[in-house]
């Protein structure tokens, strides 16, 4: 950060630290012994997709180490109602640790081209056997994870009390995004 910059107020965003993923699997373990909510499986990398053959060509570059792997995952792409790409994961539900390789895969692949500032969120999904379902989103622009949890049946509301029991499980393993304004409601994000 420059002279400059300092005197105008403006400060350098924090820089995404993609290595956060791979501390998901033991959050996993913590998830489902205090609250009884287990991965699903799947994952996915929310990103606003540029236009123009070199995002295409990355794109399909990513998809095809997914999809060469010798234990590769299915992968689904789709867009959402505000034009935002999802990149899907599904891997067997024990296989946290694949699934959040994966995640990172797609993430570096992106941001190594250029396009990290294209990215929003990654999300792992989870459940338990009475229907309540949670997903572990990674701010990428922020570094750090919320819970985002639907409330079932109730339309586009929140089940508020599971999202604090989860921050609260995680706050010693996860970086947890303390400022609640930055929990975005990501409504049929793909797993959820």
């Amino acid at each position: 950060m420059g002279f400059l910059d300092s005197i105008l107020g403006r400060s350098k965003p924090k820089a995404a630290n993609l290595d956060a993923l791979f501390m998901v699997p033991s959050a996993a373990i913590t998830l489902q012994t205090t609250l009884g909510l287990a991965p699903t499986g799947d994952g996915s990398v929310c990103y606003r997709a540029a236009a123009g053959a070199g995002f295409d060509r990355t794109q399909t570059d990513v998809l095809a180490l997914l999809r060469d792997a010798a234990d590769a995952p299915e992968v689904d792409v789709s867009s959402d109602s505000f034009g935002f790409t999802w990149l899907q994961v599904h891997r067997d539900a024990e296989d946290t640790s694949g699934l959040c390789t994966d995640l990172h895969a797609v993430n570096t692949g992106l941001e190594a081209e250029g396009f990290g500032p294209a990215l929003l969120c990654s999300l792992v999904p989870f459940a338990d056997p009475s229907g309540r379902r949670v997903g572990l989103v990674y701010l990428y622009k922020q570094g750090t994870f919320y819970p985002f949890a639907p409330a079932p049946g109730r339309g586009q509301q929140r089940d508020n009390l599971l999202e604090i029991q989860v921050r609260d499980a995680l706050a010693a393993e996860l970086p947890v995004e303390r400022e609640m304004s930055r929990w975005l409601a990501i409504w049929g994000a793909p797993g959820l």
